[in-house]
């Protein structure tokens, strides 16, 4: 596979070969730059564009490598700054400098002149090839150092280091259950509720040995999936505010209404009104006002009385950019009916059951599925924002894809825990055997252009891998720790 943007870097390659400038070269600070050999272009995977080439900069010959980019920054994004093969490159050629620097280093530590072709050849083959590039790089947003090399590495060795990263990511989800677990039991010995008291956990927190007995409360279950499941349905925009709606409106406070005959408009009312999201009713003429808006109006003057926490206002939720399908409200909605199942309906018993009885790991997910899969209904089946009909029905709040990353993020970590903590491990294997054999029904950009990226075509249907993919990106690839992660050690050395 050609790297990313080779392509188009081709037609860099021929200007190169063909010398095709429109005045002599120099550097930024005016040396002239003399072609004497411009290389042989090199045919294989990885490595300098051109190898041997002899060019004089001022009054010194150099014989070496020339590397050609689109961008300047390509020379760290494409990892040569990390490879050994590109210690001997003489000079850096791009199509645009999108840096104050006019140079690079390399792997050594040696710097390398870097020339801006922008000035150096004609303005119409310039548009052109710039054109290009940005058609091809219009919707590629995640890069990967070793995007050109790491073919290098066979497949099955990548899919063993991804499987390998899957299973850190997994501890990691358990362990940062655990951890908010144990905060809202010590919490709730104390009578703190969050987020109104300021509190700092304690030494005695910290040195604290949690037993069984700890844990028995159902109530700090449900709020742990609970808070779990909204910062999930918050996707990246808006999982910060959910997450802090959810420990604001705690399971505690929505019991007090689970009595009533109306109890998913009082979930509603409750979530939509203390997440500040509850349009003003009484600036609203009464024919552009729906009965659902007034009806959960009339319902806060009682629950507000019960109220004394924190509110968030409207500007602190994001619209801009997302699918109507993903907007707050309809996300909120979907929530407020998981939160009913669970106070209503039992969820997190079911979940339990259904783990502890169906043998069958495919029937398994598609039963879990079934109990976090929320068709649209009511008055958001209608409507993306308040008294403002949709143009077409919502049919479901929480979809599969949706469904499918609640439970491989939220319920099987959580539900592992459990039965870690109550002495049940062989039911905690099973959600293990579960979390390998799972296959998310669900697109993410990030994990398809590392699929691309490292030749896995399908792989990151498999939950195992399509995880591991995000902890490869977040934790080696965006932070640069491409000699720490197992592909970049093999392809770069």
């Amino acid at each position: 596979m050609e790297k990313i943007a080779k392509v188009h870097e081709k037609f860099l390659y021929e200007i190169w070969k063909e010398q095709s400038f429109i005045k002599n070269l120099c550097t930024r600070d005016g040396q002239h730059i003399q072609v004497v050999d411009n290389g042989v272009e090199n045919k294989e995977l990885g490595g300098p564009d051109f190898k041997n080439a002899r060019i004089k900069i001022g009054n010194i010959t150099y014989l070496g490598d020339i590397e050609i980019d689109c961008y300047h920054s390509d020379w760290k994004n494409h990892g040569h700054y990390l490879n050994k093969k590109y210690n001997k490159v003489i000079l850096h050629l791009v199509l645009n400098s999108n840096s104050t620097q006019h140079y690079v280093f390399t792997q050594e530590g040696r710097k390398i002149q870097s020339i801006s072709l922008n000035s150096f050849i004609a303005q119409d083959l310039h548009t052109h090839i710039q054109q290009a590039i940005l058609s091809e790089r219009k919707n590629r947003i995640n890069k990967m150092p070793c995007a050109e090399l790491n073919q290098l590495m066979i497949g099955k060795e990548k899919l063993n280091y991804l499987h390998e990263l899957g299973l850190i990511r997994f501890k990691k989800k358990c362990e940062k259950m655990f951890e908010r677990l144990k905060e809202n039991t010590y919490l709730k010995e104390l009578k703190l509720k969050e987020p109104v008291v300021k509190y700092e956990l304690d030494e005695s927190f910290y040195k604290r040995n949690f037993t069984q007995e700890d844990f028995k409360d159902r109530e700090i279950w449900q709020q742990l999936i609970y808070e779990s499941i909204f910062e999930a349905l918050g996707y990246s925009k808006n999982k910060d505010i959910m997450y802090k709606l959810a420990k604001a409106v705690e399971i505690s406070f929505l019991k007090k209404f689970d009595k009533k005959e109306n109890f998913i408009l009082y979930l509603e009312s409750s979530l939509f009104n203390i997440g500040g999201m509850m349009p003003d009713v009484h600036n609203l003429p009464d024919e552009e006002t729906s009965t659902y808006t007034k009806s959960l109006h009339e319902l806060w003057n009682e629950i507000k009385l019960s109220y004394d926490g924190k509110t968030f206002d409207t500007s602190q939720w994001q619209f801009y950019k997302l699918r109507p399908q993903n907007f707050p409200t309809i996300r909120i909605s979907g929530g407020a009916r998981l939160l009913f199942r669970m106070l209503k309906n039992d969820l997190v018993i079911k979940v339990i059951n259904k783990i502890e009885r169906v043998e069958n790991l495919n029937k398994l997910a598609n039963d879990l599925r079934e109990i976090f899969i929320v068709k649209g209904e009511g008055f958001w089946r209608k409507h993306y924002i308040f008294d403002q009909p949709a143009k077409v029905d919502i049919k479901y709040f929480i979809g599969l894809s949706r469904a499918d990353e609640i439970i491989v993020n939220v319920v099987l970590p959580i539900i592992s825990i459990y039965f870690e903590i109550f002495g049940k491990k062989e039911l905690s294997q099973k959600i293990l055997k579960l979390y390998l054999s799972y296959y998310q029904k669900c697109e993410n950009n990030l994990v398809n252009e590392i699929s691309t990226t490292l030749s896995l075509n399908d792989a990151g249907k498999r939950s195992i891998f399509y995880q591991g993919m995000i902890e490869l990106f977040r934790n080696f690839c965006s932070r640069e720790r491409c000699l720490e992660c197992s592909i970049g050690k093999k392809v770069f050395n």
